[in-house]
């Protein structure tokens, strides 16, 4: 196997060059050597260091232990769990790691005192039982639940879609009966042939002033990040009363749903790489050798199975 050796150039770089900028130098230079999904969590940390700051960019120099500990309980303030703070502050420590290596920045170990590891986390997955439960409970009397299950169920019939790249869908995104999107997190082009019971709940729910697709996002005015945050919160609040309902117990949420394709098709004997390739995952090299043989139409006829046990 050859190492590609990343060179993020920081030795002729002034010392008071900022956090954001250097992050940003780290992000295209793995975007050059072909790390695409190591890129995309570099940016999508960026982001949330960017919010963090409100846009004020901050020297290496003050990346402290104080910095750190400030970031963690900011990140633990919006309702992260203990493994997606420490994701945040593991690829922080990475790039930190590379300028310290680079002699931007002398290393003062800022965290020491943060949470970096990796938590054991509970299954998340549902059965086909549960699915099937949830897809043809009679929710009539409650309008909001009812949104919060056809949107769980539409996320399960897409192949398990991300909850971002479900409010993100546009009307432009079907073709001929198709779905195409790429996946926020990995840049990834994916299509989905759009079965009866797919436009079933599409049909349910028109968008006639909006570019979007379903009604989680409604306006296009820049506040979109903003619109699905919202949207998604009030969507797992009623979902996780309608599991309360439905005597389900275990938390439920629209990454559930996720987690539950993937389940129940590794129970239902379908190739990893099938799976990796329906669910858009972009890791190692391996799978993406499975992945160039893998023809669309056979992703979509695992779908097809997958649905009809629900």
């Amino acid at each position: 196997m050859i190492k590609v050796q990343i060179d993020f150039g920081g030795a002729n770089r002034p010392m008071e060059e900022g956090l954001f900028h250097y992050f940003q130098q780290c992000i295209q230079s793995l975007k050059a050597a072909g790390r695409l999904r190591t890129s995309a969590t570099y940016r999508q940390t960026l982001l949330s260091l960017r919010h963090y700051r409100q846009e004020v960019d901050l020297p290496l120099d003050e990346i402290t232990s104080t910095f750190a500990i400030a970031y963690e309980g900011w990140l633990r303030s919006r309702h992260l769990c203990r493994n997606s703070t420490s994701f945040y502050m593991r690829i922080l420590r990475a790039v930190y790691n590379r300028a310290v290596r680079d002699g931007l920045t002398p290393d003062r170990q800022p965290f020491r005192e943060v949470y970096t590891g990796i938590d054991r986390t509970a299954k998340r997955a549902l059965t086909a039982a549960d699915i099937h439960r949830i897809r043809t409970a009679d929710l009539s009397d409650d309008p909001q639940m009812a949104f919060a299950r056809d949107m769980f169920i539409l996320s399960f019939f897409l192949r398990g879609i991300a909850p971002i790249d479900l409010s993100l869908l546009l009307k432009s995104d079907l073709n001929c009966n198709f779905l195409t999107y790429c996946r926020r997190k990995t840049g990834q082009s994916l299509t989905i042939r759009i079965e009866p019971s797919i436009q079933a709940i599409l049909d349910k729910y028109p968008c006639p002033d909006s570019p979007y697709l379903l009604p989680l996002i409604r306006k296009a005015d820049g506040t979109e990040l903003q619109q699905y945050r919202s949207a998604t919160q009030t969507v797992n609040r009623n979902l996780r009363k309608l599991a309360t309902r439905l005597n389900i117990h275990q938390p439920l949420t629209l990454y559930v749903a996720r987690h539950s394709w993937a389940s129940i098709a590794q129970a239902n004997q379908v190739p990893l790489s099938v799976i990796s390739g329906a669910m858009g995952h972009d890791s190692e090299r391996t799978t993406q050798i499975y992945l160039s043989s893998i023809l669309t139409e056979d992703i979509d006829k695992v779908n097809q199975m997958i649905m009809k046990r629900v």
